[in-house]
């Protein structure tokens, strides 16, 4: 692996990230979410025609209510500027809950309403209380569930990915990827510990990290985030910043990861050499990084491709899949992101949708671009992932003339 770009970013001009429909969308959410969340499942579970005795529509009401009021106030608390974990746990939790409950009350308070009219089953009070058994029972199911989906070592997602453009020479590099660890409040030591010794039984030639480390400061999960200097790459190691470090003093993310042993791709690229062909590896800080106000910091393609042969293949380590759309205008052959998490709680892929080209997987763009779109190693906030797997992937990068045994 031979380094030929600068220590530093070039200076250049900047590329602004534009604003999103999401974005402007988010302006909004935070004022009406947290009414819908909670009031829509109150109503289908206790008002709709069940008529529970008082004492039961009270407590059910009552306890909504606390959700409404504390859910907001435990997210401040928590991920505020006074970055209480016990608060963000909590938080965190409750808008994991009162995700899944509000998705599960619209759509069975509809579709399982209709079917037992339709099926005449009982009156109007018994087809209210089957469906609030029901909204009930399958959001503990997939709570539960979903929370042991986010709590193990994710399962590895092994693909081949075929570059045209790449020699034979480096025909079967592994190149496993991990991303979105997300280390927080809820200690995940061990966790990370068990992430890496999976990591380093795949026996990659590379191993690249697309950012989103933790959500706190490099000291304070600085125990969460040491395994990941046990991690084992023939050639090199490498990462790029994620939106939430430039939350958490970005510079010390870099610094951290620089002293375990890992190349941060700060706008800049290496060469990965085998068998007489030439791989470049660049990566650009995430596309939020220059509204950070962090001295150098921004996403500046240019700059991790300077001085770079342009007929030769290039892997880019983007954080998140928007960044395809410059990626292929540059003609890059594979970029690799995360940030989506796959939707982590369904169906919220939907609304990842709108900000984002792709949820998960592996995609084309333009005549050249491939992008690869990781669902997370890790989880954000609520500990729960619903129809949404974690994933360690390992690609093996493939040419279209792949070498003769001799």
């Amino acid at each position: 692996m031979t380094d030929t770009s600068n220590t530093r970013p070039v200076e250049g001009a900047a590329e602004k990230p534009r604003p999103s429909r999401l974005h402007r969308l988010m302006r909004v959410i935070p004022l009406i979410a947290p009414v819908l969340l909670w009031a829509v499942p109150c109503w289908v579970l206790l008002h709709a025609g069940q008529h529970w005795p008082l004492p039961v529509s009270l407590t059910g009401t009552a306890l909504f209510v606390l959700g409404l009021i504390g859910m907001p106030l435990a997210m401040v608390h928590g991920h505020g500027r006074r970055q209480r974990d016990r608060a963000a746990i909590a938080g965190d939790t409750l808008l994991g809950t009162s995700w899944v409950l509000f998705t599960w009350s619209v759509l069975l308070g509809v579709f399982l309403r209709l079917a037992l009219v339709l099926a005449g089953v009982g009156d109007g009070q018994d087809r209210a209380r089957i469906v609030t058994w029901a909204v009930l029972g399958t959001t503990a199911v997939l709570l539960g569930w979903g929370y042991a989906e986010a709590r193990r070592v994710p399962r590895v997602r092994r693909l081949d990915v075929p570059l045209p453009r790449l020699g034979p020479g480096l025909d079967g590099l592994r190149v496993a990827l991990i991303t979105d660890t997300h280390y927080g409040p809820l200690d995940r030591a061990r966790w990370s510990e068990r992430v890496c010794e999976t990591v380093n039984t795949l026996e990659a030639d590379l191993v690249c990290h697309t950012g989103d480390i933790a959500d706190g400061t490099a000291e304070r999960r600085r125990a969460q985030a040491l395994p990941l200097g046990t991690v084992r790459a023939t050639r090199a190691r490498v990462y790029v910043t994620g939106n939430h470090e430039y939350y958490s003093e970005a510079q010390g993310w870099v610094d951290l990861m620089d002293e375990l042993g890992w190349e941060p791709l700060r706008n800049r690229h290496l060469l990965l050499e085998r068998g007489g062909d030439t791989l470049v590896v660049a990566g650009v800080d995430d596309v939020t990084a220059e509204s950070s106000g962090l001295e150098g910091h921004r996403a500046h393609l240019a700059g991790a491709l300077d001085g770079t042969d342009p007929g030769l293949p290039v892997l880019l380590l983007a954080h998140q899949p928007k960044f395809v759309d410059r990626a292929a205008a540059a003609g890059i052959d594979l970029q690799l992101s995360g940030h989506t998490h796959g939707g982590q709680i369904w169906p919220f892929h939907h609304l990842v949708r709108i900000d984002q080209p792709v949820v998960a997987g592996l995609s084309r763009h333009g005549a050249r671009t491939l992008l690869y779109t990781s669902r997370g190693t890790g989880f954000w906030g609520p500990p729960f992932r619903v129809f949404a797997p974690s994933e360690i992937t390992l690609l093996v990068l493939r040419s279209p003339h792949p070498p003769t045994s001799s």
